[in-house]
């Protein structure tokens, strides 16, 4: 395939992000959580040093429940410290890059975001409790763990900053269930923690409740056979936390994906979804008024495409006509012939 140029010369001003950010955040991150990290810096600008949770969440029409676990997420990751007031409200924002040195391109081996070094990794496993999940680990794999495996496993504990209880339920979990990669552990570590969960009971109460959440899907899709990937449980979460809809609406957004599909397509329930979260649905009998509301202007549309154009020929039927008594005319033109 062609090289795509890209082509920057009608931008007037610029917002600088740190190539740290790019190399080993912004990938395994939310995508939202970039989107409002990125707007952060944007407001850094010096004729722009301030903003509120609500302007944030106005601007990306979030919640400003969604804007603060972005922000919990970033400061968990040490990209930025808050500040609060005396009523927990957050006041300040600082930025806290780490060492830009940190940023050398990473080994064909080892993941951007895990990459430690040796030494790093030897004073890790002084730690007893690191011991300890590295052998359960172990254990759980059946197998010896790669020095990529270890790094990963590090970085949930160093980065995450999970406890080595929540690591071990995490494992613990996954293989019960039939997952043994580490990659797909890592892809369930990363949306804890956007959603906030740093311990075991928390943990718990999420695999329930979204346990529950993704049967309904299953169900509705008729999915068998098969463990939901972490992909679609994501999106599960979104449609449950983000968008807060019940599960008849999740089911009815379902229910039109087959009608519509013939499959189970996440991406075409999702922009259902999506579409009925923009126009404010709660209930399902709000799902009928915009049903309703679309038929209507669908049905207006139809009309005005079918209703007939007078011909260029009938035109002068647009006035008003004149009636004539033909007879009196005729009586009258006699007289004047005479």
């Amino acid at each position: 395939m062609a090289d795509i140029i890209l082509n920057g010369s009608g931008l007037l001003s610029y917002t600088c992000v740190p190539n740290i950010f790019i190399d080993k955040y912004m990938t395994n991150a939310n995508g939202e959580f970039v989107k409002i990290y990125l707007y952060i810096i944007r407001c850094m600008d010096q004729s722009r040093q301030s903003c509120s949770i609500s302007e944030l969440a106005d601007v990306f029409e979030h919640t400003e429940k969604d804007i603060l676990r972005a922000l919990a997420y970033w400061e968990k990751v040490h990209l930025l410290h808050l500040e609060y007031d005396d009523n927990k409200e957050v006041t300040g924002i600082a930025l806290e890059l780490p060492d830009q040195t940190t940023a050398a391109a990473p080994s064909k081996n080892t993941q951007p975001a895990n990459d430690y070094p040796p030494e790093q990794i030897e004073d890790f496993q002084k730690d007893e409790g690191v011991q300890e999940i590295l052998f359960i680990t172990e254990n759980y794999l059946g197998r010896t763990l790669s020095s990529t495996d270890v790094c990963t496993i590090l970085y949930w504990y160093d980065k995450l900053h999970f406890s080595t209880d929540l690591i071990e339920y995490l494992i613990e979990t996954c293989v019960s269930n039939g997952h043994t990669s580490l990659r797909y552990m890592e892809k369930i570590a990363l949306s804890w923690a956007d959603s906030g969960i740093d311990s075991v009971a928390d943990a718990k109460r999420d695999h329930n409740m979204h346990h529950k959440d993704a049967y309904t899907v299953m169900n509705a899709f008729g999915i068998s056979g098969r463990n939901l990937i972490p992909s679609e449980l994501s999106t599960i979460r979104k449609w449950t936390g983000q968008y807060a809809f019940s599960s008849d609406i999740i089911k009815e957004a379902c229910r039109r994906t087959i009608q519509a599909t013939g499959k189970a397509s996440f991406e075409y329930a999702d922009t259902i979804l999506t579409n009925w979260n923009r126009s404010n649905v709660h209930t399902l009998n709000d799902i009928v008024k915009l049903d309703t509301a679309h038929q209507k202007s669908k049905s207006a549309g139809k009309s005005r495409e079918s209703a007939p154009r007078p011909s260029a020929g009938s035109r002068f039927n647009n006035f008003p006509q004149r009636t004539y008594n033909y007879e009196q005319l005729e009586k009258k033109l006699l007289n004047t012939t005479r």
